[in-house]
């Protein structure tokens, strides 16, 4: 037994010798730290406190010591036995028998968390008392009494035409019109800034401008990056979701609680789906998660990385927390441990990144869920009773009708007899007795078969049936080792009596036997990379169906030419195939019968058994709901998260959410404990256990985090908001780094008018009323060519406004509407600002933005349309600093550079924007005078001073009114808010 006074001497050295390389000052593995007495009296791991007082037989540090646990030893060794000596341990035991007494003073200590300033409580502080001129609001009061501190005094108010510029820049995005201008200058109202305010705020272009610095923030994409940067066509809708979201003023708890977890939230309101693609908005790894086999260590890291990518994209959107840090190791600078971490990856541990259908319409959301949990009973082969008598009527009718088209399309097909089969590999083709051909020969890895026929007059539809034959491997009715075959494009052509021939489309293709990720429609999709495939069912005859366009109505000797490529490789190619046609005028897919329900049809009424009759009537259920399902409006689709969704490749849903442990050191070959989906302990406020009913229900548990995120008392939510909005109105938050309010991020300049805009927007909701308190400040109407003190070189104090450069979709907008060129149109697929080739290549695709038109109707959309490849920028765009959507940009850079200069005044773009303007110019004014004061006003909404109106006039004289556009377009007075 161990005085207290010796523990500093005898036991406290046994500690420090073989524990605080894991759980000291540097690492705290489990967010244990055995030198600090409060942490080894009080940890809540999963084993309880590290020491119990009087129980070492029950104390976790010394059980571990002395390899008590079957599961492990500490510290860990090779042998697996204990590391401290036997002394060692009797002291240790001794000590915590004795009452585990350690005197205050010995050891480290922890920095509770709550003492850093971004962990405090949020509450509302009273504004200063200041009664000043310019004191407007309390944003005011709150800046001025910093300044009266440092002694700094304010610069003066900015001009009209300056402040309605910067208001429209900020608040739009856009440059004000001339009238916009005058009519501003004209209202002497007391209240004709706040009207203005009002009058911007209610505009749709508000919603464009705050969407395309939210999607900075969120790194959206419209490709996936990496090497394999494929592009996504159905990313848009989360981007318009974000522009309606603002526009609407959305309560921001209520857009955050969308964005992570719309489904599970708001169930009864489908439209808001595209908000779930804020967690898929980042780059995704298809060469790992989509090539790779499932229990691969690389598809592992893909996982865990891709996970990682929605974890930390959460904590430094809405919380400004780089919890990433913690991947490998408990953070170093913040309180964030890996446990806590990885708990908050669990959150995504049930879904992917896929196309996610949606209904927008809410009643038609309910019919098409009905109908789906209609259809997944009666795929299972249960007869399921009509729902009423009305029903039940409507069933029986549907069903005798339903027969009489089935057995006349049972016998309605016609065998097509080849004039010419050839084979693109040169192998054999023979045309057997039965119309059936089959190719012999060598097996090629690839191949294509080329077949012309006359088909019967008034053709609509055509069958490809697939045989199997006894000379084929596994009898077919593939040549592959293993009897498989893809038909990766199946192709038809009209070859006139000249030899001219025209494509015939093909549409509603339906086969006896579907794979989910290999189904017919990939035969039709135009990528040599899908395909319709028979495998596993091999051995046995299948057949597909397609219609032709319904305008194909084939010229007198006109013949048919069908192609069916085969280029999947492996020697995936047809072994023995007939075609046939059919006149019916109904979809081809109603031909489509299993062998069972054949037999069942063509047995008369009197004749068949129960079983037969059974068989029909399961079939018939199917094929009513399937009718109904398809006279439902086409789904949307959206680039998102889901957890169910059509297999990509090696690429699935996880199905339950995937077991998410502690990997030691970030590796994923060395997993350690379990954990449960969570979110961070170092906001006390708020528990961060979620105490889950039902742990495998993956939507609670993104539920659970949305609604910890926006607990009112969660006092990061609120600070990082309310610090981006003033970001984008100054330039730089009120601490100047927005994604991270941890230990290594700045501390605010002025804490309580942060904490006061934080609590402001909490309690109100309203983004749009944060930005009217700011931009109606008189601080936000201050000139920026105020002196520069010496107190505050870099103005944070903000004695005068800030001057700064348009970003990159600002210069890029504002060119297009000062030329008069700007289309307003809103919403819908991304415009395609370049010149796009091989869409359909499994590679990065080639994009040229030189060659691209900047006439062309894509090119006149606002810069928030604009498709975001991530691995190929817009040079333009580029050189003025545009985001990289592959990392979350939470604060544009602002350089001056040549590059910038050599865009403008050379770049073809700019230059046809310069045509443009003069045209206008020349259109709208009178003479050469009028015309360059009225390129000045658009341009830097004021007219020119009469030595630059001489100078402008002087050039276009010269060298042309476009020149003249030019130089005016290149000034600082365009690029540059005062």
């Amino acid at each position: 037994m161990k005085a207290a006074d010796e523990f500093e001497r005898e036991v406290f050295p046994i500690l420090q010798k073989h524990c605080l390389a894991c759980h000291g000052p540097e690492k705290r593995r489990a967010g244990l730290r055995v030198d600090v007495k409060k942490v080894v009296f009080e940890a809540t791991d999963a084993r309880g406190a590290a020491i119990i007082p009087g129980r070492s037989g029950d104390s976790p540090i010394y059980r571990l010591a002395a390899g008590l646990d079957d599961d492990a030893v500490m510290p860990p060794n090779d042998e697996g036995k204990p590391t401290l000596t036997e002394p060692e341990l009797s002291v240790l035991r001794a000590w915590i028998d004795a009452g585990a007494r350690w005197p205050d003073g010995v050891g480290g200590t922890v920095e509770d968390p709550g003492r850093h300033w971004a962990f405090h409580p949020l509450h509302r502080p009273d504004p200063p008392r200041i009664e000043a001129a310019d004191v407007r609001n309390p944003v005011d009061a709150f800046l001025e009494a910093r300044l009266r501190e440092k002694g700094v005094a304010l610069a003066g108010p900015a001009d009209r035409r300056a402040w309605i510029r910067r208001l429209s820049f900020d608040l739009l995005g856009l440059p004000p019109t001339v009238e916009e201008v005058d009519a501003y200058l004209a209202d002497a109202a007391p209240d004709a800034d706040e009207r203005l305010v009002d009058r911007m705020l209610a505009s749709p272009r508000y919603g464009e401008r705050f969407a395309r610095l939210w999607l900075d923030v969120v790194h959206f994409g419209e490709s996936h990056g990496f090497g394999m940067d494929r592009p996504r066509n159905n990313a848009w809708p989360y981007r318009d979701y974000v522009i309606n979201a603002f526009n609407a003023d959305t309560p921001y708890a209520r857009f955050v609680q969308e964005q992570i977890a719309a489904d599970a939230l708001f169930p009864d309101e489908p439209a808001k789906t595209p908000a779930l693609g804020f967690a898929a908005a980042g780059p995704f790894n298809q060469s790992a998660l989509v090539e790779q086999t499932d229990g691969t260590e690389c598809k592992k890291i893909a996982l865990n990385l891709d996970r990682d990518d929605m974890a930390a994209s959460v904590a430094s959107t809405f919380l400004s927390l780089t919890v990433q840090c913690a991947r490998c190791h408990d953070h170093k600078f913040d309180p964030i441990p890996q446990t806590d971490y990885y708990r908050l990856q669990a959150v995504f541990a049930g879904v992917g990144r896929a196309e996610r259908e949606y209904d927008a319409d809410p009643e038609i959301a309910a019919r098409r869920k009905a109908l789906v949990a209609l259809k997944a009973v009666v795929a299972s082969g249960s007869v399921v009773p009509a729902e009423s008598e009305e029903e039940r009527r409507r069933l029986d009718e549907s069903r005798g009708a339903w027969e009489v088209r089935s057995l006349s399309g049972l016998g309605s097909w016609i065998t097509l007899w080849p004039s010419e089969a050839k084979a693109e590999s040169g192998a054999p083709l023979a045309v057997l007795e039965d119309g059936s051909i089959l190719a012999k020969g060598p097996i090629p890895a690839v191949d294509a078969y080329t077949l012309t026929t006359a088909p019967p007059a008034g053709t609509k539809s055509l069958r490809l049936e697939v045989l199997t034959d006894d000379s084929l491997p596994a009898h077919g009715p593939g040549r592959a080792e293993n009897g498989n075959l893809t038909l990766t494009e199946w192709k038809a052509l009209a070859v006139a009596p000249d030899g001219s021939t025209k494509p015939v489309a093909l549409k509603g293709p339906a086969a006896d036997f579907q794979q989910v990720d290999q189904n017919v429609a990939r035969a039709f999709d135009g990528n040599d990379a899908t395909g319709w495939a028979v495998h596993p069912e091999v051995g046995k005859p299948h057949f597909a169906v397609v219609d032709l366009a319904e305008d194909w109505a084939p010229a007198p000797g006109t013949s048919l030419r069908i192609v069916m490529e085969q280029k999947l490789g492996r020697q995936h190619v047809i072994g023995r195939f007939r075609l046939s046609a059919s006149s019916l005028a109904r979809p081809a897919a109603d031909f489509v019968f299993p062998a069972d329900v054949a037999s069942a049809l063509t047995t008369p009424i009197g004749s068949r058994t129960a079983d037969q009759e059974a068989t029909l009537t399961r079939h018939h259920r199917r094929v009513d709901v399937d009718r109904r399902l398809g006279e439902l409006p086409a789904t949307n689709r959206v680039f998102a998260i889901a957890s169910s969704f059509p297999a990509y490749r090696n690429y699935k849903p996880p199905g339950e959410p995937y077991p998410i442990r502690v990997l030691k050191r970030g590796d994923v070959g060395q997993p350690g404990d379990a954990v449960s989906p969570g979110a961070l302990g170092c906001i006390a406020a708020v528990p961060s256990v979620f105490n889950l009913e039902a742990p495998g229900d993956e939507k609670a548990r993104r539920a659970a985090l949305a609604r910890w995120i926006t607990d009112p008392a969660n006092p990061l939510t609120w600070r990082s908001m309310a610090n981006r909005v003033w970001q984008w109105h100054f330039g730089v938050g009120l601490v100047d780094t927005p994604n991270d309010f941890g230990k290594n991020g700045s501390v605010p300049s002025h804490p309580e008018l942060l904490d006061w805009l934080a609590a402001t927007l909490r309690d109100d909701g309203s983004l749009k009323n944060l930005h009217r308190l700011i931009v109606t400040s008189a601080a936000y109407r201050r000139s920026s060519g105020g002196r520069a003190w010496p107190e505050d070189s870099d103005n944070r104090l903000l004695s005068r406004m800030n001057r700064r450069r348009l970003d990159a979709e600002q210069v890029r907008d504002g060119l297009l509407a000062v030329s008069g060129r700007l289309d307003f149109k809103m919403g819908g697929p991304s415009a395609k600002q370049f010149v796009y080739s091989d869409p359909n290549v499994e590679v990065s695709p080639r994009i040229d933005y030189v060659g691209f038109d900047p006439d062309a109707p894509e090119s006149l959309r606002r810069g928030v349309y604009r498709f975001l490849f991530r691995n190929v920028s817009d040079p333009l765009l580029e050189a003025f600093d545009a985001a990289d959507p592959s990392l979350p940009t939470p604060r544009r850079n602002s350089t001056i550079t040549p590059q910038q200069s050599l865009s403008l005044w050379n770049g073809r773009f700019a230059l046809r924007q310069c045509e443009h303007l003069a045209a206008r110019l020349e259109r709208e004014a009178p003479d050469l005078e009028a015309r360059v004061e009225l390129a000045c006003r658009l341009a830097w909404g004021r007219p020119p001073e009469a030595g630059e109106l001489a100078l402008l006039r002087g050039h276009a004289e010269r060298h042309g009114l476009a020149n003249a556009c030019r130089l005016v377009l290149n000034a600082n007075d365009f690029l540059f808010v005062h």
